[in-house]
C-alpha cells in the first residue's frame, strides 16, 4: 500500500550524513510534520539542529494523512468538553487556530498549493444527530462560527450537518518538502536511516542513543508518534489507532464530486475530500479505524471502504490505497511539551487524535517557543489541565484492553503449535515453536520466520493482511515481515 501523496511527491533521499559523537543544540527524533516544523523554527533562531529519521521523511503519519487543515474536527470538541472545562476547550481551539494561521501563511510565502474548503461534520442516523448536536454546542462554546444545516451536497441523505467555512486541504508531502528546504537553508540537517532508541541523562548535554551510535544535544524532541522513551507512562495514556484511505477517479469529476471536506459523526467513520492531481481531480475516502492489532482482517476494512464508495459514487475506480497510524490521548487533548523526568531538556508531541495537521504545528510552535524562552497562553492552559474522573476511567479502560490482549494472546500462542509448511501468499500466522511464540509469513513469494513477541513490552503480534505487517495490539508497534521495525514505540527489530 502506498499513499497518493508518497506516490506523487516522495522527497529524494537526504544527502546529510550521520557522524557518531557529534553534538547539536537540538536533536529532533522524527521526520514528520511535528519534527520538521519544530526543527525549522529552532534553526531560524540560530540553533544547530539535526532531525534523525528512522526511515525517510514522511514515512509514517504525515505521508499517509488525509491532509485536512481544519478547526472543525469531526466530534473532537464535544469529546474534549466531556473531559475538560470550557477554558481547556477554548485553549485547544486557540492553539489549533494559531497553528492553522501560521502554516497557511508559511505555505503562501513558499507558493505551496493549498485549496480553501468548507469543513463539515455530518450525521445519517438518530444517534449520530444527537452526537452532532453536542459537537455543535461545543464548537460554539469554543468560539467557532459554525452553522447547522439538514442539507448537503453529498450523494446520500443526511440527518444534520454542521459547517465551518474557509478551512483548507493540501498535499502533505509538499508541506514537508518546503519545511525540509527551509531547515537546510538555515544550517539544519536531516539524517535518514537513523532510529533514536533511547537517551541517557536529562541534564544537558543529553546522550542520544541511536541505531548507528551515540550523539549528544542540549535538547531532545521526540516527534515519533508514540514516544520512544517510556518516561511518564504514556503506554497507559495513549491508544494507537489505524485507519484507511483510498483515492478514486470518479466519472464526471470534478462536478460530480463534493467540494467540501466531510467527516461523519458515527461509526464506522467516513471521511471525504478531493485531491487535484494535474488535470484530474480525485476523490479521497477514509475511515474504518480500529485499535492497532485488534482487527480480524484489515483487508476487509479496505474492501468495505471501496464498496461503500462505489455504491455512492457509481463508476469510481480506485487509484491508491493506504493506511495511517494516529494516537488518541485518554482525555482527547494532545500531550505537548516537557517530558517527565527530562529537566526541561526532553520534549514531546503526541496524542493528536487524527488531527495532526493542526496539532503537529501547534506542538512545534509551543515547544520551539518554550525552548527559546517564550510562553504561549493557550499552551500554558493545556499544560496545567486537570483530568476529570472520566479521564481516570479512560485510563482504566486502556489498561484493561491491553491486559486482556496480553493474557489472551499469550495463552493462545502457547496452546497452538506453529503449523507446518509455509503460509499462503500474503498471509501470516503465529504459533508455538517449542516454548516460543513464533511468527511466519509469506510475502511476494518469500517466507520469513521471526519472533512473534513485540520487542517493546512483550505483546503477541497479529498479522495485518492489508499491509503485510506484524502489528502489536498492546501499544501499536509494527514490524515488516522480516522483523524490521516500521513504527514504535518498539525500537528493536524482531529476532529470528
Amino acid at each position: 500500500m502506498d499513499s497518493l501523496w508518497l506516490a506523487t511527491h516522495r522527497l529524494p533521499p537526504s544527502p546529510d550524513e550521520f557522524t557518531k559523537g557529534t553534538h547539536y543544540d537540538t536533536i529532533v527524533a522524527g521526520g514528520g510534520l511535528t519534527g520538521l516544523a519544530t526543527a525549522a523554527q529552532l534553526a531560524r533562531a540560530g540553533h544547530r539542529v539535526a532531525v534523525l529519521e528512522a526511515r525517510f521523511v514522511g514515512a509514517v503519519t504525515t505521508g499517509n494523512t488525509t491532509g485536512k487543515l481544519s478547526l472543525l474536527q469531526g466530534t473532537t470538541l464535544h469529546q474534549i468538553r466531556h473531559f475538560h472545562s470550557d477554558k481547556v476547550l477554548r485553549a485547544y481551539v486557540d492553539g489549533n487556530r494559531e497553528a492553522q494561521a501560521w502554516l497557511l501563511q508559511y505555505l503562501a510565502e513558499r507558493d505551496v498549493a493549498v485549496q480553501q474548503r468548507n469543513a463539515y461534520t455530518y450525521a445519517t442516523t438518530p444517534d449520530g444527530t444527537t452526537t452532532l448536536k453536542k459537537e455543535h454546542e461545543a464548537a460554539l462554546a469554543a468560539g467557532l462560527e459554525v452553522t447547522w444545516s439538514e442539507e448537503s451536497e453529498l450523494p446520500f441523505a443526511v440527518t444534520g450537518a454542521i459547517a465551518l467555512a474557509d478551512q483548507a486541504q493540501f498535499q502533505p508531502m509538499e508541506v514537508l518538502a518546503a519545511l525540509a528546504d527551509d531547515l537546510r537553508e538555515r544550517g539544519g540537517v536531516i539524517i535518514e536511516g537513523v532510529r533514536v532508541t533511547g537517551a541517557k541523562g536529562s541534564h544537558a548535554p543529553i546522550t542520544v542513543e541511536t541505531s548507528r551510535g551515540d550523539v549528544t544535544a542540549d535538547h531532545l524532541i521526540l516527534c515519533t508518534g508514540f514516544p520512544v522513551l517510556d518516561r511518564g507512562g504514556y503506554f497507559a495514556k495513549l491508544t494507537p489507532l489505524r485507519s484507511y484511505a483510498l483515492s478514486f477517479r470518479v466519472p464526471g469529476a470534478p462536478t460530480s464530486l463534493p467540494q467540501g471536506m466531510y467527516l461523519n459523526a458515527e461509526e464506522p467513520t467516513r471521511s471525504l475530500r478531493t485531491a487535484p492531481t494535474g488535470d484530474d481531480e480525485l476523490l479521497l475516502v477514509g475511515g474504518n479505524g480500529h485499535v492497532v492489532g485488534r482487527s480480524d482482517s484489515t483487508q476487509a476494512a479496505v474492501d468495505d471502504l471501496e464498496a461503500w464508495t462505489q455504491e455512492h459514487f457509481p463508476g469510481a475506480e480506485r487509484t491508491h490505497a493506504w493506511s495511517s497510524q494516529d494516537y488518541q490521548s485518554l482525555n482527547r487533548v494532545p500531550f505537548i511539551g516537557k517530558m517527565p523526568r527530562g529537566h526541561g531538556n526532553i520534549w514531546m508531541g503526541t496524542g493528536y487524535n487524527k488531527w495532526g495537521m493542526t496539532n503537529a504545528v501547534a506542538a512545534a510552535l509551543s515547544i520551539s517557543t518554550q525552548i527559546l524562552g517564550g510562553t504561549m497562553e493557550w499552551s500554558d492552559v493545556l499544560d496545567h489541565r486537570v483530568t476529570k474522573p472520566a479521564g481516570l476511567a479512560s485510563t482504566a479502560k486502556i489498561m484493561a484492553g491491553v491486559g486482556t490482549h496480553l493474557m489472551k494472546d499469550w495463552v493462545q500462542s502457547e496452546l497452538h503449535a506453529l503449523p507446518d509448511g509455509d503460509p499462503a501468499e500474503g498471509m501470516g500466522v503465529v504459533g508455538r515453536v517449542g516454548a516460543t511464540p513464533t511468527a511466519r509469513s509469506t510475502v511476494d513469494g518469500k517466507t520469513c520466520q521471526v519472533s512473534g513477541v513485540c520487542t517493546h513490552m512483550g505483546g503477541i503480534l497479529h498479522w495485518n493482511d492489508a499491509e503485510k505487517s506484524w502489528d502489536c495490539p498492546l501499544h501499536g508497534s509494527r514490524f515488516a515481515p522480516d522483523g524490521k521495525v516500521l513504527e514504535g514505540p518498539a525500537t528493536q527489530d524482531l529476532p529470528d
